[in-house]
């Protein structure tokens, strides 16, 4: 299952009615910790951020895996692939008003690597998007927190495209 939110209160509230105790989570976008304080009793978490401002909040838990790493780049998911290779829950929050175009690739780019029962993401040009669809009776639905389209395709190759808007990613 794949839940969109922009309010940040509905996004906890969706993580915390899927996840299950012992789950294993990838928390894409931890921010100072939020939403991982309500998760790290219970799971398995592995929390990535690239803000400094993280690095100091997410030493405060034991049980926490963090990663300082900006999620777009494929080294921090080559790295994370290392610790685990699936996980139950991805939680996307890369906040709220991120450009869509780019939390989708990011989405597509973690999903179809590890393959998660559920995804949640918290991003509003996403869900103005869904909410303001309509489509043209065809009906292609997937029960999976990731797209049943790239089941099989293991860990995809770098985007490209992520150097024509984010020319600062590069080294």
């Amino acid at each position: 299952m794949i839940k969109l939110s922009y309010d940040i209160e509905n996004y906890r509230r969706d993580l915390l009615d899927l996840v299950n105790s012992g789950d294993d989570v990838i928390e894409l976008g931890c921010h100072l910790g939020g939403t991982t304080k309500l998760l790290a009793e219970d799971c398995n978490i592995i929390a990535i951020d690239n803000s400094p401002e993280a690095v100091d909040e997410m030493v405060k838990f034991d049980n926490v895996k963090f990663i300082s790493g900006d999620v777009r780049l494929h080294e921090v998911l080559g790295e994370t692939f290392k610790i685990i290779q699936s996980c139950d829950v991805l939680a996307i929050d890369l906040g709220g008003g991120y450009h869509p175009d780019t939390v989708f690739k990011v989405f597509y780019i973690w999903s179809s690597t590890f393959k998660p029962k559920h995804t949640v993401i918290r991003n509003r040009g996403i869900l103005e998007f869904f909410n303001s669809a309509k489509g043209s009776g065809e009906e292609i639905i997937c029960e999976d927190g990731y797209l049943e389209t790239y089941h099989d395709s293991g860990i995809p190759p770098l985007i490209k495209e992520f150097d024509l808007w984010t020319p600062s990613l590069k080294k």
